[in-house]
């Protein structure tokens, strides 16, 4: 009788332990195999453990070996970066780290004039690092030249400007050829040779002006006569339209708005911005006065459009980019039937390079779909060519792109 209830007390604590055990997942199967097959690292084997009991030291080890195991089974499903593949030259911390110093030495250096319009000056810089042209859009006063302006005296390139007006002809932008007795015949060259242009209100030239600088702005040179003469390197054209003025305007034609890479609409500033503008009065001040000095040197531009290109871009950011683009020919999205032609494969190229800009400035060697949602607009509005209804109905192009964005998915 006896040996039968002292049998009895050892199955109870033996079922106690157990029962202990179970609690501390010291038995959970989930973690004893791997649920998955395709992991990069499989937990170690957990030796079995018997009923008999298990000393303190050994439960911290079982414990410490499942909390790793878990580790390595959640490992798998975390967010993909995407990160150049193997064989592929990626940017060094150090050249990333570079570039932003440059970038932040402009911005600080635009500051002293430019307040506000954040987003113009992010523009024209990201401009500048695709080695393209910029055009921006605003009603008078305010500051689009002064925003071309500062940029260009904080470059340390050389800086030309030039007032179109209507009766401005071709020679004066890019010269032309002089006979005088004593020297005979030479070539004057005009105010696009420069590493910086503004052009200041350019939709009031008329289009055989214009047409002057739809070589230079593509192919980097212009034809003086029968000869060819190449830009400074870098050359950059930054221009600035008024929107609201219809005499003595001439639209820009479709062949050179394609040459900017982008179309910047300058908003009027905020009301604590617009304070600060008034009491900085700078209708009253020489430009000079500001004292805005060359923060970096036309070889360091260079060097960081070089840098821009070696930025990577994943194949599905490339296939989403054409998506976006062939949207606007294919034409199978809302309000489609508003657009008349679509863009061109320029503006495949734009948002390609121009997101690798926008990747670098944020600090990343890799660009992320963000990255195009970004500068989506400033690249494609001018390349949409909407119909006369799309007026009418007051449809305007940057409605037309978020309509393809939202049609449009990352794979």
């Amino acid at each position: 009788m006896a040996s039968s209830n002292q049998e009895e007390k050892l199955l109870q604590e033996r079922l106690k332990n157990l029962e202990n055990k179970s609690k501390e997942n010291l038995f959970s199967e989930s973690f004893e195999k791997p649920v998955e097959s395709k992991i990069e690292a499989e937990p170690e084997p957990e030796p079995e453990i018997g009923p008999e009991e298990v000393s303190e030291s050994e439960q911290v080890i079982k414990k410490s070996k499942l909390k790793t195991g878990i580790k390595r089974l959640v490992k798998p499903i975390r967010k993909k970066v995407l990160t150049p593949p193997l064989g592929v030259k990626k940017l060094s911390e150090t050249e990333i780290k570079w570039c932003l110093g440059n970038i932040s030495k402009l911005k600080k250096e635009m500051s002293k004039v430019i307040l506000g319009q954040e987003d113009i000056v992010n523009g024209l810089i990201m401009g500048l690092l695709c080695n393209a042209h910029v055009l921006v859009e605003g009603v008078p006063g305010i500051a689009k030249t002064l925003a071309i302006r500062a940029l260009a005296s904080a470059s340390g390139c050389t800086v030309k400007r030039i007032q179109f007006t209507v009766d401005m002809l071709p020679t004066d932008i890019i010269g032309l050829t002089n006979y005088t007795p004593e020297k005979g015949f030479e070539i004057i060259k005009g105010p696009i040779f420069a590493n910086f242009i503004i052009a200041d209100e350019i939709n009031r030239a008329p289009p055989k002006t214009q047409s002057a600088l739809i070589e230079g702005m593509q192919e980097k040179q212009v034809t003086i006569g029968r000869k060819k003469f190449h830009l400074p390197n870098p050359f950059f054209v930054m221009a600035t339209e008024n929107p609201i003025e219809n005499a003595g305007v001439y639209p820009l034609p479709e062949a050179q708005i394609d040459r900017f890479l982008f179309k910047l609409i300058m908003g009027y500033p905020k009301e604590k911005v617009e304070r600060e503008v008034m009491e900085t009065n700078i209708t009253i001040r020489k430009f000079e006065a500001f004292g805005l000095k060359p923060v970096i040197t036309p070889k360091e531009i260079i060097k960081m459009q070089l840098i821009v290109q070696k930025v990577y871009l994943d194949d599905n950011i490339k296939s989403y980019i054409l998506e976006i683009v062939r949207k606007t020919r294919n034409k199978d999205f809302k309000n489609s039937e508003y657009v008349s032609y679509g863009s061109s494969p320029r503006a495949c190229i734009g948002l390609f390079i121009a997101g690798k800009a926008r990747a670098l400035m944020q600090g990343r060697n890799y660009v992320l779909p963000e990255d195009i949602k970004k500068i989506v607009f400033d690249v494609m509005r001018h390349r949409l060519i909407l119909s006369y209804k799309a007026t009418l109905d007051k449809i305007s192009p940057d409605s037309i792109v978020q309509e393809i964005l939202n049609s449009v998915k990352v794979k």
